[in-house]
Formats: structure tokens, C-alpha cells, sequence
């Protein structure tokens, strides 16, 4: 079943028309009557839905992109200290494999690292692309936008093929922040938005294989951001946790995880 996606704006019909080719959404000439649907407006692309909540779009240039531009902290930010920007003399790259509306993608990028940002979902890669190509035009925004690659793709096919690549050709880092249901009824009843957001995309069930191809992609090191006491994903414990207030990050270090003797290839 494909996703409804509604132009309200009849001089943008080739951008919708475009975005509905990319991502198999479905073009419809009227706004739904209930349930969720894309809409491509004269500014940006949304997802809505009959009054329950606001739109629900990604944004790189506006809003709290902005502010964690211009005031953000650089990288003494939690999660620019645990991809290892902080006293790095070379940016890794880097590999967002559940990159959502993409704010960590974004600050990372601001920072300077160059990001592949891997979205399965086509709502979710729909308004992310709608984002960078917004982000590409504007001055304050478009060499950091510039820096950010979209990859619509599930992340555990894409991860394992580039695990074998040579180490050269993988990322130094992958960062996984992976979807899980929100028991915190305070939490949801203060993040209607994104709640919905997470309803219409689905979690993410399959963490614990995204996390195995992930520490086979990555030459140095893999980053999970969890709630500050979510539960860790099953499998290979972190080599290191850094808490933060709210959300911590769960460290891999490929170097100790890897046998001695299992090499990256040249």
C-alpha cells in the first residue's frame, strides 16, 4: 500500500509529481478525509493529518536547526563527543542509519563531517529530501547541506554490502538511533507530533541484526542514542555509555570488539 502525498500547491504539481516517482507515494487530488497524508505546500512538504496534532516536516535551515547552528556548542555537544569529534584532527565519515527527520545528521554536518543519511522509510526520506533541498538553496545553509547524502534504502541491506568494501570505502562511524515504542505516557502526551511521526514510520524491530551489520560496516566505531534508561539493543554489550541529561549514547569501539587477527582489508 502506497502512502497518499496531495500537491496544495498547483505551481509546484512537477516537484510533487517528482517526489511521488522517487519515493512510490501516491498522488491524490483531494486532501484525505482521515488517517495521514503527505502535502506539499508552497514552502515545504508535510505530513498531517484531520486535527489531531501540527505538521510534521524536517527542517535544516529554521527553527531549532538554526539555533543548534548558530548556539549549539560545537563539538563539546553530547553527540559530537561520541562520534569522536572532540580533539579530532581528521572528521570521520559518517553513516546515520536510521536518520528520521535528520537533526543529529544535521548538527553532524554542521560540525563538518561529510554524512550518508540511510532512510527506509519513503515518508521519512520524502520530508528529508524536501529538507536538503531546501537547505542547498539558502546561503547559511548550503555547504553544509552539501556535505549530507540521502540514501533511501532499508540500512541493514545497504550496511552489510558495504561491509565488504575495503576499509577505504566504509565510514569510519555509524550512527544508529533506532526507534523503540514510548511507554512514557508524559513523554507522549507532551510529543503529539512525533508520536505520529513514529506511528505512520514503525519501529525499528530489527536492531539488533541493524546493529551486527553496523559494527561490520563501520572501521572505528559504532554510536546507539538511547533514553537516558532504555534498554541497550541485544547482542554485543557497549564498549563505553556517555549519559547525557535525557538520552545517553552507547559506545562500540570496533578495535575491541574485532579478534585480534580480523583485519580490515586494505
Amino acid at each position: 500500500m502506497t502512502f497518499p502525498l496531495y500537491c496544495a500547491e498547483p505551481a509546484r504539481r512537477d516537484t510533487a509529481r517528482h517526489l511521488a516517482e522517487r519515493f512510490g507515494l501516491e498522488p491524490v487530488r483531494q486532501r484525505p478525509e482521515a488517517g495521514y497524508w503527505l502535502e506539499l505546500g508552497p514552502e515545504r512538504l508535510e505530513l498531517v493529518t484531520t486535527g489531531r496534532h501540527g505538521a510534521v516536516y524536517a527542517e535544516f535551515v529554521e527553527g531549532a536547526a538554526r539555533h543548534r547552528r548558530e548556539q549549539g556548542g560545537g563539538r563539546g555537544q553530547p553527540v559530537a563527543k561520541a562520534i569522536g569529534l572532540k580533539g579530532a584532527r581528521v572528521l570521520p565519515r559518517v553513516v546515520d542509519a536510521t536518520a528520521g527527520l535528520g537533526g543529529d545528521s544535521f548538527v553532524l554536518a554542521s560540525l563538518g563531517c561529510t554524512v550518508t543519511l540511510l532512510e527506509r522509510s519513503p515518508v521519512a526520506a520524502a520530508l528529508l529530501y524536501d529538507a536538503l533541498e531546501r537547505a542547498r538553496v539558502h546561503p547559511d545553509t548550503v555547504e553544509i547541506a552539501a556535505r549530507m547524502t540521502l540514501v533511501h534504502d532499508d540500512a541493514i541491506r545497504w550496511l552489510a554490502e558495504t561491509a565488504t568494501r575495503p576499509a577505504a570505502e566504509r565510514p569510519e562511524v555509524v550512527f544508529v538511533d533506532p526507534m523503540f515504542p514510548d511507554t512514557d505516557k508524559k513523554s507522549a502526551a507532551a510529543k503529539k507530533g512525533m508520536q505520529a511521526f513514529q506511528q505512520v514510520i514503525g519501529d525499528d524491530l530489527d536492531s539488533t541484526a541493524l546493529l551486527a551489520c553496523a559494527l561490520e560496516a563501520a572501521t572505528v566505531r559504532v554510536v546507539v542514542k538511547r533514553p537516558l534508561r532504555g534498554p541497550a539493543i541485544e547482542g554485543v554489550r557497549p564498549s563505553a555509555v556517555l549519559e547525557g541529561k535525557s538520552t545517553r549514547f552507547d559506545l562500540y569501539v570496533i578495535r575491541a570488539l574485532r579478534p585480534a587477527g580480523a583485519a580490515d582489508a586494505p
